[in-house]
């Protein structure tokens, strides 16, 4: 989708990248540490001063006392800790429970780690798991199950309730839960993360998957980590330093200033992605299109059903070219034969958004 938007001139809402510089500070410090003596190897599972950082801010907000030498591997990017993730916990053969829709990448881990994707409806319009049929899955004795929270691509969040109800599944069965909380900091009131390594008991059978892209609008740095106990990171680090050998060295170096930045960083960056979802939520209802308003994260799943265009491939197209505003079919995050819904995402500047939302109000003459 992002080169079909590159080769029509549209605005591309599809892959979810801001259209926005990381913060200053973050920038001048990768300036800095590009002359400094950080051109070579870093230990292969991260960098003392970059673990150091990491392990306090994850403190700072989770309340887990994270030990930097020995719950934490960093990783290239978030994609590379979900894999190594996976890859730890999950033997050729075993079973992996995920719920759908899902980010593609999930499943994709799963079968690339020999392990089979037990499938989970996540039930529209509010995406909430039937408990029965969760523990249908685990009565497969999966090894593992996939949590992202605030959810790709639905915007969910999930409740403390609903995490106690995988948490006990978990316990009971003996998985390991494995989590994406890369959206942790974009959660829109009144809703709130919770960090499930941090629910009683449940920090032994965690393994915590992040990256630093969303927080601080740095995608292209490629720079992520997984936290686990010590028993189970000693494993991970021994499939990272297959994988990868070790993210980039100035990289960590010049993370650790984002690292430290104060509360009011977070906070400011909470009511800034929460006023671009309004923003753009108010052109998608002017449209007439159904919505499910996301609780956090920065994307909406939109309802193309009356644009007669065809399924939602061929809307995604249509869109792209007639309309110029990219999206992402939504059958590729679902198993069920969903058709019908596109994904946007708003991690764009209020002028990308107002252009794309006066772009989109042109769909009010096809019926929407």
């Amino acid at each position: 989708m992002t080169r079909l938007a590159q080769r029509h001139g549209a605005i591309n809402l599809a892959q979810g990248f801001p259209d926005f510089d990381p913060p200053t500070p973050l920038v001048e410090a990768l300036e800095r540490a590009a002359r400094g003596p950080f051109h070579q190897y870093a230990v292969t599972w991260g960098a003392p001063r970059f673990r150091e950082a990491l392990a306090r801010k994850i403190t700072r907000f989770s309340g887990m006392e994270v030990d930097p030498d020995r719950h934490l591997v960093v990783t290239c990017g978030g994609t590379e800790a979900m894999m190594v993730a996976m890859m730890t916990a999950c033997n050729p053969g075993d079973k992996v429970v995920v719920f759908s829709p899902f980010y593609e990448n999930y499943a994709a881990d799963a079968i690339l780690s020999g392990a089979e994707p037990i499938y989970v409806p996540l039930r529209p319009p509010t995406f909430d798991f039937d408990r029965a049929e969760l523990e249908a899955a685990f009565r497969q004795r999966p090894k593992a199950v996939v949590v992202c929270n605030p959810s790709n691509p639905t915007g969910k969040v999930f409740t403390r309730e609903e995490l106690l109800v995988i948490a006990r599944l978990a316990e009971e069965h003996d998985a390991f839960v494995i989590t994406d909380e890369v959206y942790e900091h974009i959660v829109h009131p009144p809703h709130r993360h919770e960090y499930f390594a941090a629910l009683p008991g449940m920090a032994a059978r965690t393994l915590v998957t992040h990256s630093l892209s969303k927080t601080y609008s740095i995608t292209g740095w490629r720079l992520g980590y997984a936290q686990a106990s010590e028993e189970v990171i000693a494993q991970a680090r021994k499939v990272h330093d297959f994988l990868t050998i070790g993210a980039a060295a100035p990289i960590q170096e010049a993370a650790v200033t984002g690292l430290e930045f104060p509360d009011s960083y977070y906070a400011e960056l909470q009511q800034e992605y929460t006023a671009r979802r309004d923003l753009f939520l108010g052109y998608l209802q002017r449209t007439g299109l159904p919505f499910t308003q996301p609780q956090g994260a920065y994307y909406v799943l939109v309802d193309i059903s009356s644009l007669g265009k065809g399924d939602d491939t061929a809307a995604s197209e249509w869109l792209v070219r007639d309309i110029g505003v990219a999206g992402v079919p939504g059958s590729s995050f679902f198993r069920e034969p969903v058709r019908h819904l596109i994904r946007f995402h708003f991690a764009k500047r209020d002028e990308t958004l107002h252009a794309a939302g006066e772009r989109l109000l042109r769909l009010g003459r096809f019926g929407a």
